[in-house]
């Protein structure tokens, strides 16, 4: 009974403090990271696209850290919709056309789709991952550098473009924009971004001819700046914890580091500062981007040298998480060529495989990783081969976790329903012993052993389904599979909570169901405790993805029909011997 006592006592406390925690984010929420510079210079440079608008007021902007905004190059293909400036030819917007942007629709709009109508959950617009306008600052960016050869292009120069859109046609593969600039000692550097049907993946290479008179030794260098902001319409984790954003650094020697921006603020980031291979990110809830420098398949572009990963604070109050590759020496007259992969998309499971090695780490799965991927693995599996519904695939699931642990379950709910037909006996011992508590235990003790009935019995199933369901609770919040993914009727977003709470209501009721089936506690206190349980996980699960609550739903529903059918097992075999006892003592007579 003690750990019962203690699984009640966990319950509460994750309640308090995860409505404790609702509280303080709304009456008291934490200060936002304040933005940079404003990258809105006045006068945003219009004018044809060889950007000749490029004056001394934008570059006084850019050596004061602001991202100066010039002629934009507009790139649409299946999946994305891109804008790069001029100045440094940036990659500076990114919208993920299949992924839309998160739509607070009140509940007048999910009545209606319920009817037909529009669904609620239904995007309006693409998400938008890389932005550098209104108060969110995400880019990425490039340069060259050399210590020989000064004035080499970096972020902060203005390149040249043939043409200002770009538009993967029906039918065509890959499709390259290509910006120039040239070093006032001649180098000519062109930046060729090659978009992909299909992909997520961008290469981005550099094309440099050395126009100087002297052989150049350079490095290149690829990064990723934001704010330290959450993502708009970012769910919160259990607890009220939000899922985490910020950069990551992986190499095969290192593995994989997260990296806090208070670690950042602090100069205390621990994090592998070279390596032969790996990749760079800033992560957030269900996107990411990345500079890759071992794609998969692929040999790493660091050569015989290691490349340099660098993750900082800025005095714009930026962060910066980057890459520094060392091109080999280049003779006068000579042209080289360098590529690097970018990956700015969602964290499908499927899609990280491909990009590069361990990339699929960013899929934040918490502490639970190694029940939640296998978990997930699972899911898809369903989902990709049985059915086309994420909700079916998780209600397939729930039915699968089941028929695994039936015989634990089956032991558990047999011992159950033996402690249930003892509750009259412990009663008759409790009023006998009164007061005497350590006489009622030993009397209780004594009976338990009498019967074989093993008192804890009934607790293995709430102890096995702990892990099982904080890991699958890890597995949806970090599937982007399940973002905006309907089931039926009125769920039209399956990672997020139920518009309308029917599926809290009916996880509550299903509770309170399985707690009449299950033997009361001899303690009063318990009792009541274990009675207000129900009521308790039900504040929580007010709050969780309808996926999940979904899981729990049916788990519940299946549970109490197995613990059903058991305990009416038990009770027909006790009436049985009954009734043989009662025709043996009628025959003596």
């Amino acid at each position: 009974m003690d750990i019962k006592r203690l699984i009640v006592f966990i319950a509460i406390s994750f309640s308090i403090l995860f409505l404790w925690q609702q509280v303080m984010d709304k009456y008291y929420p934490q200060p936002k990271t304040p933005p940079a510079a404003s990258s809105t210079a006045s006068g945003s440079a219009s004018g044809s696209a060889n950007g000749t608008a490029a004056a001394g007021s934008q570059a006084a902007a850019a050596e004061a850290g602001a991202l100066v905004h010039g002629q934009r190059i507009h790139v649409k293909t299946d999946l994305l919709d891109a804008e790069i400036d001029v100045n440094g030819a940036d990659l500076r917007s990114v919208k993920l056309l299949k992924h839309g942007e998160v739509v607070d629709t009140g509940a007048l709009d999910s009545f209606k789709a319920l009817f037909g109508g529009k669904p609620a959950a239904q995007p309006d617009k693409p998400f938008t991952l890389l932005q550098d306008s209104g108060d969110h600052i995400y880019v990425a960016q490039t340069g060259i550098r050399a210590d020989n050869v000064p004035g080499l292009p970096s972020h902060k120069t203005v390149f040249t473009a043939a043409q200002t859109q770009y538009q993967l046609a029906d039918g065509q593969n890959a499709l390259d924009v290509r910006l120039e600039a040239t070093s006032p000692a001649g180098v000519k550097v062109a930046k060729i971004y090659t978009f992909k049907r299909d992909q997520y993946v961008v290469d981005v290479k550099y094309e440099i001819v050395n126009g100087s008179a002297q052989p150049l030794t350079a490095s290149a260098y690829y990064r990723l700046l934001r704010d330290g902001k959450e993502p708009v319409g970012q769910h919160s984790g259990f607890g009220g914890t939000n899922a985490f954003t910020g950069p990551a650094v992986y190499t095969d020697e290192s593995k994989f580091k997260k990296i806090a921006f208070k670690d950042l603020d602090k100069n205390d980031a621990a994090y592998p500062r070279s390596g032969k291979d790996g990749w760079v990110a800033m992560i957030q809830h269900y996107f990411a981007s990345a500079w890759i420098a071992s794609p998969e398949g692929k040999p790493a572009i660091c050569g015989a040298q290691a490349c340099d990963y660098e993750v900082r604070r800025l005095d714009t109050g930026l962060y910066s998480a980057g890459i520094s590759v060392s091109l080999p020496k280049i003779a006068p007259g000579a042209k080289y060529e360098n590529s690097v992969e970018l990956f700015v998309g969602p964290q499908q499971t499927r899609i990280l495989h491909a990009v590069a090695p361990g990339f699929d780490l960013i899929k934040d799965y918490g502490i639970f990783t190694i029940f939640a991927k296998p978990l997930f693995a699972v899911l898809d599996f369903i989902h990709a081969h049985i059915v086309s519904n994420w909700g079916w695939a998780i209600i397939l699931l729930t039915l699968l976790i089941k028929l695994v642990f039936f015989p634990l379950a089956s032991t558990s709910y047999r011992s159950m329903a033996k402690m249930r037909k003892l509750a009259p006996r412990m009663e008759q011992l409790k009023e006998r012993h009164g007061e005497d508590r350590m006489k009622f235990q030993q009397a209780v003790m004594e009976m338990y052993k009498t019967e074989k009935v093993n008192p804890l019995g009934g607790c293995l199933p709430m102890l096995v389904q702990i892990p099982v369901f904080m890991a699958l609770y890890w597995a949806l919040i970090a599937a982007v599979e399940l973002r905006q993914a309907p089931w039926a009727l009125w769920i039209h977003d399956l990672s997020a909570k139920d518009p309308y709470f029917v599926l809290p209501v009916l996880m509550t009721i299903t509770m309170f169901i399985q707690q009449s089936l299950s033997p009361p506690p001899p303690d009063p206190m318990q009792a009541k405790m274990m009675k207000i349980m129900p009521l308790v996980f039900s504040v929580l699960f007010f709050f969780f993805p309808a996926g999940l609550v979904l899981y729990y739903v049916v788990n519940n529903t299946l549970s109490i029909l197995q613990q059903w059918f058991i305990t009416r097992q038990i009770e027909n075999a006790d009436k049985v011997v009954v009734t043989k006892a009662d025709k043996a003592a009628l025959a003596k007579k």
